[in-house]
């Protein structure tokens, strides 16, 4: 396959026919490599996690149930090192370019299904998610993209992060095939109820550069619009900011959990910043880890208030659209801290958030975001289908 845009892995072929006939027959789709497809290493992103590594005795389930319903997969996609990443930089096999913004990059850390689907390459594409490794790369690239309930599609035969907070996720480039492959990885009819009551998280506005906020705020009045009610409120009395930590210390302790050994055991290559993520890690105590979950359940007391009778919170998916390439390390940081204070909510609560591909900052894209209660995705996939054609 031809690959301007540097999406595919170019040392696994991992090709599957779809069936003949089914609901998603004659697409095309391809998949972070992270998902085992039988006979095929699963690479992660890492050269020394392959060299390490056997074939797939399998097929991952959301991989086999895609080409079960008659959708073709033509190939791997890159993805930052163990997934863990927000910008989709690879220091072994580079940044996939950004079909939307060129120079920018293509977010993380499912870079190069967002990069295929943006560029037009596949129909859509499967990533996955524990902290906007979906939301990220389809807010930066200009495409639809849903993290589901955690849960609710399986992730056996994923290259597993942080389990408490891993959830498959997929892209496409328009909202009726997102809710189309939705219904096969769901195993359930998209509704077309729309939310009681959206709010419109001022927080999460106010985290955004001025001139998201001025893009994004007059997209997401008329979305809220859409519903029987609207309003405006606080998620947090002490900042959006204040919830990333907990986040982070539990998500950190088990991916280095998940990790470890193999670590220990092989000494891998990793760029400067997996590494630097793997050692802060170790610092974690178990008392930070009692305070992450402290945390974390107010946390999720304040959410479920939030969420009751169907409510659906309105915020930016990233707080800027796509960063240059190539930042310093410092600057991206800085970055990753502000897009965590966005992502962190729904992968803290374990709800579904979809990304809307709905405007632009000086031509650079930049997403809104619907989280509902757990269990809604259908509700969102449906409201979003339908706000696409609305707007």
């Amino acid at each position: 396959m031809d690959d301007p845009v540097n999406a595919f892995c170019k040392d696994t072929r991992a090709y599957l026919t779809g069936a003949e006939a089914g609901p998603l027959s004659g697409l095309s789709f391809a998949a972070k490599d992270i998902f085992d497809v039988a006979g095929e290493v699963t690479g992660g992103g890492n050269p020394d996690w392959k060299a390490t590594h056997g074939k797939a005795d399998s097929t991952s389930w959301v991989v086999q149930v895609l080409v079960d319903a008659g959708a073709t997969m033509v190939g791997k996609t890159h993805t930052d090192e163990l997934t863990r990443g927000l910008f989709g930089e690879n220091a072994h096999y580079g940044t996939p370019v950004n079909p939307a913004a060129p120079g920018r990059v293509p977010g993380g850390s499912s870079s190069g299904s967002a990069a295929a689907v943006a560029g037009g390459m596949v129909d859509f594409a499967l990533g996955s998610d524990t902290g906007g490794s979906v939301r990220t790369p389809a807010s930066f690239c200009g495409i639809f993209g849903i993290r589901p309930t955690h849960g609710r599609v399986p992730i056996d035969g994923m290259l597993q992060s942080a389990p408490d907070f891993d959830t498959v996720g997929w892209f496409a480039r328009d909202p009726a095939l997102l809710a189309r492959v939705g219904e096969i990885l769901l195993q359930s009819r998209v509704t077309t109820a729309r939310p009681g009551l959206v709010l419109i998280a001022e927080d999460g506005f106010e985290t955004a550069d001025a001139e998201v906020v001025a893009a994004l705020r007059p997209v997401a009045e008329k979305v809220a619009a859409m519903a029987a009610d609207t309003k405006g409120l606080q998620l947090s009395d002490a900042g959006l900011g204040a919830w990333v930590r907990q986040q982070s210390v539990l998500a950190m302790r088990q991916s280095l959990a998940s990790a470890q050994e193999w670590i220990d055991r092989v000494d891998p290559r990793f760029g400067f910043e997996v590494a630097r993520r793997f050692t802060d890690a170790l610092a974690i105590s178990d008392a930070d880890v009692e305070q992450a979950r402290t945390e974390r359940e107010a946390i999720l007391q304040r959410m479920a208030e939030v969420l009751e009778d169907g409510a659906v919170v309105c915020l930016p998916t990233t707080p800027m659209p796509a960063p240059p390439a190539g930042l310093p390390v410092p600057e991206r940081y800085a970055n990753r801290a502000r897009i965590l204070a966005l992502t962190c909510i729904a992968g803290t609560i374990g709800a579904p958030q979809i990304s809307l591909p709905l405007t632009a900052v000086g031509g650079l894209p930049v997403g809104l975001s619907l989280i509902g209660a757990p269990g809604t995705d259908e509700l969102l996939l449906g409201f979003a289908r339908e706000i696409a054609s609305a707007l």
